[in-house]
């Protein structure tokens, strides 16, 4: 994780907050933490967060319409876990899901379950950064961060919300906006952050023009300098 960025923490329920952060501190995660929606728009906009884990019943405004805002002011490369007090069922989840959360968890919470999904998320934002997430939109994005983790195309799908035929022509239109063959190329090139233009990879096609390289010093003209 960045030093810049933190994790941040939002629940009205202060020992639930302060025993959230302890354990993402103990794992190695700087934390932020807000009581409300609306410190957490302060907060966010303090400093960078690399994940926001908000419980949804806050005061004052809801946490849904907390994570509308912040998807609004930061996109969907930020990861947002709901945490939810009241016993639920898998239509609520769902629900929160599809209001905005990458991922859903109900109290109490186990730590570890915890801990593996922030792990994930993290390392799923920052999979796909610099000039390849330029050249893709933020769904694009999550898929190949998903292939990045090696997911096959199911569970992609099962995991988005979306059919294994959407994510194949997600994969078809990551394939071709990175000019690569393979999804194994693409996730080459998320990994490595590289630019997919002018650089001479392996995700190169056959018969593309390389780019100009150095003399080759065993044939240059001139005597050697000494």
């Amino acid at each position: 994780m960045d030093r810049h960025s933190s994790v941040l923490v939002v629940d009205g329920d202060p020992e639930s907050r302060a025993a959230l952060s302890r354990a993402l501190q103990r794992a190695g995660y700087p934390t932020q933490q807000a009581r409300t929606g609306e410190e957490a728009l302060e907060a966010a906009g303090r400093q960078r967060s690399a994940l926001v884990i908000m419980e949804t019943h806050l005061p004052g405004a809801s946490g849904y319409e907390i994570s509308r805002e912040l998807r609004e002011q930061y996109g969907e490369e930020l990861p947002i876990i709901f945490v939810w007090a009241a016993r639920t069922d898998e239509t609520d989840r769902v629900a929160g899901l599809l209001l905005g959360a990458d991922d859903y968890l109900a109290k109490p919470i186990p730590f570890d379950h915890l801990l593996a999904r922030v792990r994930r998320l993290v390392a799923q934002s920052a999979a796909v950064a610099g000039p390849v997430a330029s050249r893709l939109t933020p769904r694009e994005q999550e898929v190949l961060g998903l292939l990045a983790e090696g997911l096959e195309q199911n569970e992609i799908a099962t995991r988005l919300f979306i059919t294994p035929k959407t994510v194949a022509k997600h994969i078809e239109r990551i394939l071709g906006k990175l000019g690569v063959r393979s999804r194994a190329q693409a996730v080459v090139l998320a990994l490595r952050g590289d630019s997919p233009d002018g650089q001479e990879t392996s995700a190169q096609a056959p018969g593309a023009r390389q780019p100009a390289a150095a003399p080759d010093l065993r044939g240059r003209r001139g005597p050697r300098r000494r």
